[in-house]
Order: structure tokens, then sequence, then C-alpha cells
């Protein structure tokens, strides 16, 4: 039987979400405590590979099990077994065939810029105390909206077989002394988000113009974009999924 887990989050301490040789994520704890909880090695997939520093709001995996399974028992001796920085939200059966990664339609992100020095959110938002002209900023996501072709914007050396994505959404909002970069779409490529918001900051900052995004995104070319902004402001908030995937 397939058991989706639902999960969220604080990155700082991991090595981003996948499994890695010489390096603590948030995968191996996870299935780490479920191998311990359900007596036998479980192996998950998450809906998404997120880097080093990036958190998580909600996430989703999936694992199979050969019996069926107490969610609310299991969810609570999972929540006592995790690290603080890890907690699980739900544990539900799916169809077998459902796949969290392959069968999510949607992923949003946030991006959080603290727009004045602010001790508590120092290691959670991109510190800018420069202006930003924050309409400039919305003018470019509008551009970005008219493409889907975002090699420009894609980690080089990847091994991806297409660098189209469906952009559903992209805007900032104000939120007291912070901007949120909101971005949905139906699948991201490798360091995209911090790489677009890089490129809006420096629209921003007027060292690149809203209409520059069009020949930014025509080249192709990672190195005609802005620079990356660290991971530690980064937020998967929501992954979609079809009804289809649920049981009965």
């Amino acid at each position: 039987m397939r058991f989706f887990i639902e999960l969220s989050y604080n990155g700082k301490a991991y090595h981003g979400w996948q499994n890695q040789p010489n390096a603590i994520t948030v995968q191996e704890v996870v299935e780490k405590a479920l191998s311990i909880l359900l007596k036998r090695k479980i192996s998950i997939m998450g809906a998404g590979r997120t880097d080093a520093g990036v958190h998580a709001s909600q996430m989703f995996a999936h694992f199979d099990f050969y019996e069926a399974i107490n969610s609310k028992d299991l969810v609570y001796k999972l929540n006592s077994l995790l690290p603080k920085d890890i907690a699980v939200a739900n544990v539900f059966q799916v169809k077998d065939d459902a796949h969290a990664r392959f069968h999510a339609s949607g992923r949003t992100y946030h991006y959080r810029v603290s727009t004045s020095k602010n001790v508590f959110s120092y290691d959670y938002a991109y510190q800018m105390q420069l202006p930003l002209n924050v309409d400039k900023m919305n003018e470019a996501c509008n551009i970005l909206l008219q493409y889907s072709d975002f090699q420009c914007f894609s980690k080089s050396n990847t091994d991806v077989k297409t660098y189209y994505c469906n952009v559903k959404e992209a805007r900032w909002e104000r939120k007291e002394n912070e901007l949120i970069f909101v971005i949905s779409a139906d699948r991201f490529l490798r360091n995209m988000v911090r790489a677009v918001v890089g490129t809006m900051i420096s629209v921003g900052l007027g060292k690149f113009k809203p209409g520059d995004l069009h020949q930014i995104i025509a080249s192709k070319d990672r190195s005609e974009a802005g620079f990356s902004v660290p991971g530690h402001g980064l937020y998967l908030v929501r992954v979609d999924y079809p009804d289809c995937i649920k049981m009965s």
C-alpha cells in the first residue's frame, strides 16, 4: 500500500531535501524515523528537491508499506521522534500508483526579503536595505508570465530533458518590513526561483530594466540573468495534487 506523508521543515541545519552521501538531509532524517517506527527499512520519494538551507511549510513524500497504518498514532510518534525542525502534519493512504513528485500538478514558493535590518529574521530572509522599485519588479513579473522556456534561470549542467515550466503566477507583495515574492508553476528548474528573485532584485535596483527580461529569457544563458539569492529566504509553501490520487 502507498502512503503520502505531509510535513514541514526548517532547512537551516540541512543540506537540502534529497539524500547525499556525506551530508545530513531532511529525507534521510525522515526515512530513519519511519524505519524505526515501522520496523523495516522505509524509503521515501519527495515532491521536489529543495536546496541547502531552503525551508518548506508544506512538503509531501510517498512511501510503501505492507499493512494498514494508524495515521494519527504514526503522526504523534513521528513528531515525538523527529528533531524540532521537522514536523509531520498528516499520513494518509493514496492509490498504489500515486507519485509524490510526478503527480504534483503545482508548486508554490515564497521568497522573503527583509527591507530593514531585523535581528530576528536574519537567518530566514534575505537582507536588502537598499531601496527597491517594487512596481518595476512587478512589471518584470508580468513579462515573466509571457514565457515558458526558463533555461536562463536554470543551474548549469543539470540532467533535465526540458527547460519548459508553466508559471501560473509571479508577483511581489509588501508585508510590513518585508517583500515577499510569490511564484507558482507546474514545475521548477534547479536554482530557478533563486535566480529569478536575484534578477528581479536587479530590476528593483535599476541594474536591469523590466524590458530586459525579454532578452535575458531569449538568450537561454544563465550568465545573462541576475545573481542567485541565498537559500535561507526561500520557502516551499504549497504542493497541489489532483483528486484522482486519493482513495475513493
